[in-house]
């Protein structure tokens, strides 16, 4: 089983499947949102297939920020190789604490700018 595969990962996806916020914008349902270093995955919606789960987001923080798909095993295996500096490997979190919140709340302001670039 992939280790971001939690109950609670579960539970924020339970009644979102992919596509279920199509045309939302920033009224779209962020369910959960992954880490490691700057980069962050707002995660909107998801599904099983087969051993994996298909995700649906955004991602800000690398090369450049956009709507994507991303499979659970895929971000379960990203990690930032710190041991020359000291501080060992890093691996992509979940955001624990996070509550289901509609994408205009969230207060990121690369996240903001970027969804400004789709309002009309």
């Amino acid at each position: 089983m992939c280790r971001l595969q939690t109950p609670q990962l579960e539970e924020a996806l339970n009644g979102f499947p992919l596509y279920s916020q199509d045309g939302k914008g920033k009224e779209a349902i962020c369910r959960a949102i992954f880490a490691i270093g700057s980069a962050r995955w707002f995660i909107l919606e998801g599904e099983r297939e087969g051993d994996d789960t298909i995700l649906f987001g955004i991602v800000i923080g690398l090369l450049d920020d956009e709507y994507g798909y991303v499979s659970l095993k895929e971000l379960s295996c990203v990690e930032l190789d710190l041991t020359a500096q000291g501080y060992g490997k890093l691996q992509v979190r979940q955001q624990t604490d996070f509550k289901p919140t509609a994408l205009k709340n969230l207060r990121d302001d690369r996240l903001q700018k970027f969804l400004a670039r789709f309002e009309d």
